[in-house]
């Protein structure tokens, strides 16, 4: 499974988005998902693009409810880690129950816990770097609730690989899937997994019913753990050339859009930080990614060092970026990024409470 790094290509998924098969099949590993979540991640395309693209081509609200929602959910993660910055690092509403361990299980990161769609998930995300949003919910439940692990390792590992790593979404996800940003626990059992992934494996930890889940013991396959040790091999430092009459436009691992005031000319740079990615690291899978996705933006160069160092180097150019709660020592003209609903900010304890407000909002922000 490839990605293209190419923009018109990447526009031309956007066109063929099918809403409505969507909503009735995208819990299904082979149902009609997009596939275009490492492009919003990145910060190539919005969630407000892809709506305003398919509501021009016809379709209605009660059409693509499901997935209005799964945008809106993107953009709620973003709000609450705006709101709660780095708290969204440990557990958010209350500590994760039933959980005697931070680190994770070795056969997680092997691909041999013994569940036919699990391990082959995994195996897809390490190669990939994707991973169907059903199978991470798996994943994420046998980690915290079957092999009684806290959350925070096992979440970095998979953002580790994913091309759409985003920390809010990802990190909430598990929270949301291990009871510390959640009323309760998500479990799957064997009947689960293999109606939605299509398997009919039986006889594994959890071909059992629901009600004898929360009295197993760990598995013998999760038992063994590991801490993990995560790097990120950014490339060698190269010199970039600023011209000192022109504005410099930042543009980072969540902000590679091509269009962002592309009629101005000015220095553009893609800025990877060293202290940015010992904190959140990823994969030379997500490293190559985003060099190649920065290619779309005219006569980018890279720089490999800190804001302050390109800052030093700026020779008093006038410094732009997009907000994002990662860059908050960044100084400059400040950008806001491309909201679906741009006046709902703020924090909320609950998406259902985020999205009445948005649902109220839609014929504010989109014609249909």
């Amino acid at each position: 499974m490839e990605f293209s790094t190419d923009y018109r290509h990447i526009l031309e998924q956007i066109n063929i988005i099918d809403p409505v098969k969507y909503g009735k099949t995208r819990n299904y590993i082979r149902g009609a998902v997009t596939k275009l979540s490492p492009y919003i991640s990145r910060g190539v395309i919005s969630t407000k693009q892809i709506a305003e693209a398919l509501f021009s081509k016809g379709y209605k609200p009660y059409q693509m409810d499901s997935f209005l929602k799964e945008l809106a959910w993107r953009d709620y993660f973003q709000q609450v880690w705006i709101a709660r910055g780095d708290e969204i690092d440990s557990d958010l509403k209350q500590d994760q129950p039933d959980f005697d361990n931070s680190l994770i299980s070795s056969s997680i990161l092997n691909a041999t816990i013994g569940i036919e769609a699990i391990d082959s998930g995994i195996s897809t995300l390490q190669s990939t770097g994707y991973m169907h949003n059903h199978t991470r919910m798996y994943v994420s439940s046998i980690a915290c609730n079957i092999a009684k692990s806290h959350w925070k390792m096992p979440a970095q590992w998979m953002y580790y690989y994913l091309l759409d790593a985003d920390w809010a979404s990802n990190a909430l996800s598990w929270q949301w899937v291990a009871g510390s940003f959640s009323n309760k626990k998500y479990i799957a059992n064997q009947e689960n997994i293999n109606k939605y992934s299509d398997t009919n494996q039986k006889a594994t930890f959890l071909d059992i019913p629901y009600e004898h889940i929360p009295m197993m013991k760990i598995p013998e396959s999760l038992i063994d753990k590991v801490r993990l040790n995560l790097t990120t091999n950014l490339p060698n430092p190269t010199a970039v050339v600023i011209e000192p009459e022109l504005p410099i436009y930042i543009y980072n691992f969540y902000n590679l859009d091509p269009n962002w005031d592309e009629g101005i000319k000015a220095n553009r740079i893609l800025l990877l930080e060293p202290n940015f990615y010992e904190k959140y690291p990823i994969a030379d899978r997500t490293l190559d990614f985003i060099l190649a996705l920065s290619k779309n933006i005219s006569n980018v160069q890279v720089f490999i060092g800190s804001f302050e160092e390109l800052q030093f180097i700026s020779k008093n150019s006038e410094i732009h970026y997009k907000e994002h709660p990662t860059n908050h020592h960044y100084q400059g003209i400040v950008h806001d990024r491309d909201w679906m609903f741009p006046s709902i900010t703020g924090y909320y304890s609950s998406f259902f409470s985020f999205w009445k407000k948005c649902e109220k909002s839609l014929p504010l922000y989109f014609n249909f």
